[in-house]
């Protein structure tokens, strides 16, 4: 299901990008290209979404073909990343099934 709202870039909170970078080794670049790429599964994650932000969740896969996951919320029209790694063995077969 494609649910991924427009945006005009990215808004990057320092301490994720650098929890992201150091636990699981995932760039900015890479965040950036599976947002852009196809095939792109996003749903909205009602388990963490608040009345005053809905997050939402997305498996992805870089131009060299790594498969990730990624959370996300959209603030003044900016992707802010909330966590990026890489899927889980259940994503990856969720991502195949759906893609």
């Amino acid at each position: 299901m494609q649910i991924l709202p427009q945006f005009e870039g990215f808004d990057w909170d320092k301490g994720s990008l650098e929890k992201n970078l150091k636990k699981h080794r995932v760039t900015t670049q890479e965040a950036e290209e599976i947002l852009a790429n196809e095939p792109l599964i996003a749903r909205h994650d009602d388990h963490h979404s608040t009345t005053n932000e809905e997050r939402i969740q997305a498996l992805g896969k870089t131009k060299a073909g790594r498969k990730l996951f990624i959370a996300f919320t959209l603030r003044e029209h900016k992707i802010r990343v909330i966590s990026i790694r890489d899927m889980t063995p259940q994503e990856e077969q969720a991502y195949e099934r759906h893609s």
